[in-house]
């Protein structure tokens, strides 16, 4: 009979030690991360900006958020998309529009998928983000931290199996460079390096050029190999303007 409690003594050693287990080192570089490009800014502050002939908006307030795009389609009609903790709704020329669930989450993802960019690396903080350390390396004679990550299925958004890898830079932990693989439109991968960065009311903010590789058959985290090696080629640029930020 005196097995039983030791047992339980031992069941209860284990769980302590889980319990006890803080963030992993991926975690706890993402958060420095986080705080380098403006921490507790981000959780109450009105973030707007012009990208591609498009006003955006994003109001973050502890949780609760709502983003905002206004723009003239190609007919000369005024377009005003907005996705919330509510949902998502179009307004053209006055009127909200009655939208297929189609149209709806492709929309929506557009819309989310801009303000996700524009203000990484703050979405990594979220409980859906898996992060792993893969090493380190550098990258024009920097040290860096190679971080991927993946998104579980739930609460990981429509395309929760693209993966990321992310550059956070040794001393500063500034995330310099990025690289993801997406599965739409046929599927693909990117790599972006980060210019043009300068802070707006405590966030940083960075401009961004897009690449993609020029040989095939590689693993993401190796893209930083690639761009090295100068076997990748510009694909586009990514150009915030007329950022402001204001507290909310």
């Amino acid at each position: 009979m005196w097995y039983y409690p030791l047992i339980l003594l031992s069941v209860w050693l284990l769980l302590m030690v889980s319990s006890c287990q803080g963030p992993s080192e991926a975690e706890q570089i993402v958060k420095k991360s986080v705080n380098a490009h403006g921490g507790d800014q981000y959780a109450h502050a009105a973030i707007g900006f012009k990208f591609r002939d498009r006003q955006y908006q994003a109001m973050l307030n502890q949780g609760r958020f709502l983003y905002e795009s206004t723009f003239q389609d190609s007919t000369g009609n005024n377009v005003h998309d907005s996705l919330s903790n509510k949902g998502y709704t179009r307004i053209v020329n006055g009127q909200q529009q009655s939208l297929s669930e189609k149209d709806s989450i492709a929309f929506a993802n557009s819309l989310n998928s801009v303000i996700y960019f524009a203000l990484l690396p703050y979405f990594l903080n979220d409980p859906a983000a898996n992060k792993e350390l893969l090493g380190t390396d550098t990258i024009k004679g920097l040290p860096y931290y190679e971080i991927k990550v993946t998104f579980a299925e739930k609460k990981g958004g429509k395309d929760f199996q693209d993966e990321y890898v992310y550059w956070i830079q040794h001393d500063t932990f500034t995330m310099d460079y990025f690289a993801y693989s997406y599965h739409t439109e046929g599927g693909g991968t990117r790599f972006r390096e980060a210019y043009n960065t300068r802070g707006v009311d405590g966030i940083r903010f960075a401009d961004y050029i897009n690449y993609e590789a020029t040989v095939k058959e590689f693993a993401l985290q190796d893209y930083d190999s690639l761009f090295e090696a100068g076997q990748v080629k510009e694909f586009s640029s990514i150009k915030l303007e007329q950022v402001t930020v204001e507290n909310i």
